[in-house]
């Protein structure tokens, strides 16, 4: 009790708050803005951040993290475009529904199905918190590596038909970490005797060339586009009432959401995937899934946004993030030196506490602004894309060079900005070079920590957490190689299939 009330009284302050707000309305903005989205907007205000208390800059991020997404479904449903790419399952079923005149119900619905999985996911959070806490002290070097280890495994695994692609850009974000002078003897490592590379490459730097700066190259280079615009007209408080109808689903959703979201690597599409699934399999009406049915919209929607809530477990409890945006917010901790991990469930559980509240109070103040605005927020997002495109390019090189005042800086950022957009055009993932970056250098310091204390190589694994994290390395390796087998033997016998059938039209 009394960490809860040491909680909201940090999370009291009036910076706290009005960071809060502005991030929470203004992640609904970008997320409904087709072609932004979270990663982009974090990107650039990362910079800004670093003037600002950990409290304060932790919540402005968290508050466009966890409201972008409800933003995203507001063009998905209407316009069919989703606005972030993890909307992108929202149209399946919300376009639908706007085309047969249910444009209404359909938000009204997404709005309530999102609360529920933000909140839900929170509930779960504070009440696993006394958990963590016990359990944080018992993660030492060997399981803190071998748990990012894991964390690249199933970054690298999850992009599913491109895992040798992105196994490739894991290890070059790696690369990319060891660049400069190393934390042992502070000898330099690939810098071929150039002074700019001596302090190593920031990874906010290549945060704003990846994200912000290749989207404003693919906005500028693409064909000019403005978001289409329609209204709304019925009661959207509808929807809050109608969501005791998918009560069910939502909460089994939001469940998988939580745990898609704990797990390092996974993330939103995985958790709107199986949530999407299991919804269609149990269904009265599976048929009316991807023509309109609700049941898919509440899935897709409360998995969502129940993940940005989950996913702050691995970065607090092991300070290991999951995806790219808890990468993001992992460098504010370290800029602050608040180093996440089972120290700050000893001595800082009220930040924590503020934390989670924080996600709380977000998903309150964006539920009630588009119960009351969304008409509004139809109008601010019709701005054409290479206008958005310019504002984010000027914005990026502004943050770029506020890091260090650094022209080298802006050169760099401008080269990432070039290769992401290479991928993007190539349909490659950036994720995990931005993961490789920030877990190869977790690994290679827990490595060094751990190695002082290692004999040989079954003391890595002789401790309970340790060999139960070794265990679920080998599982996943396992599993996502039976899968390949499995995938090959079903084109091979496709192809033989398909070559019989050849042979016996021309016989």
């Amino acid at each position: 009790m009394e960490t809860l009330f040491s909680g909201l009284t940090l999370l009291a302050q009036w910076e706290v708050l009005v960071a809060l707000a502005i991030g929470s309305v203004g992640g609904v903005i970008i997320g409904a803005i087709p072609g932004v989205g979270a990663a982009v907007a974090i990107a650039i205000l990362l910079p800004a951040t670093f003037a600002f208390e950990p409290i304060v800059g932790l919540t402005l991020l968290l508050g466009v993290y966890g409201s972008s997404m409800y933003g995203g479904a507001i063009p998905a449903i209407l316009i069919n475009t989703p606005g972030t790419a993890v909307n992108a399952l929202t149209t399946y079923d919300g376009y639908p529904m706007t085309k047969d005149g249910r444009g209404h119900r359909a938000l009204s619905l997404a709005y309530s199905a999102s609360f529920f999985g933000g909140i839900f996911s929170v509930v779960c959070l504070i009440v696993l918190s006394p958990v963590l806490a016990m359990i944080a002290p018992h993660f030492g070097s060997r399981e803190i590596f071998l748990a990012a280890l894991m964390g690249i495994i199933l970054v690298i695994v999850a992009h599913r038909g491109q895992v040798f692609a992105a196994g490739m850009l894991a290890c070059f974000g790696i690369f990319i970490s060891t660049i400069g002078l190393e934390p042992a003897k502070y000898t330099k490592r690939f810098t071929f005797d150039q002074s700019w590379l001596a302090s190593g490459i920031d990874l906010i730097v290549v945060v704003l060339g990846l994200f912000a700066i290749s989207q404003a190259l693919l906005l500028l280079v693409d064909k000019e586009h403005k978001p289409g615009s329609a209204n709304v007209d019925g009661n959207l408080f509808a929807g809050l009432k109608d969501l005791f109808r998918f009560k069910r689903i939502a909460s089994a959703s939001s469940g998988i959401g939580v745990l898609m979201g704990m797990i390092p690597g996974v993330g939103e599409f995985t958790a709107q995937f199986l949530s999407y699934t299991y919804a269609q399999k149990t269904s009265k009406n599976p048929d009316l899934f991807g023509k309109g049915s609700p049941e898919g919209l509440v899935a897709s929607e409360a998995a969502n946004n129940a993940v940005p809530g989950a996913a702050m477990i691995p970065l607090l409890a092991l300070g290991i993030p999951g995806e790219a945006l808890t990468a993001m917010m992992l460098s504010v901790f370290y800029v602050h030196n608040v180093i996440p991990g089972p120290q700050l469930f000893q001595g800082q559980l009220d930040f924590v506490v503020a934390l989670y509240l924080a996600l709380i109070i977000l998903n309150v103040i964006v539920l009630i602004f588009l119960l009351f605005s969304t008409n509004l927020l139809l109008k601010i997002i019709q701005i054409p894309t290479r206008f958005l495109g310019v504002m984010i390019l000027t914005l990026s090189f502004v943050g770029v060079y506020s890091l260090r005042n650094s022209v080298t800086d802006c050169a760099i950022a401008s080269a990432f900005g070039v290769f992401g957009l290479i991928l993007k055009r190539l349909n490659l993932p950036i994720v995990p070079i931005i993961l490789g970056m920030v877990l190869g250098g977790i690994m290679e310091v827990k490595l060094r920590s751990a190695m002082a204390r290692v004999k040989s190589p079954l003391d890595f694994i002789d401790r309970p957490i340790s060999a139960i994290l070794f265990i679920m390395i080998i599982g996943i390796l396992v599993l996502h190689f039976r899968a390949v087998i499995h995938e090959q033997k079903a084109r091979r016998q496709q192809r033989e299939e398909g070559s019989s059938n050849m042979s016996t039209q021309q016989g």
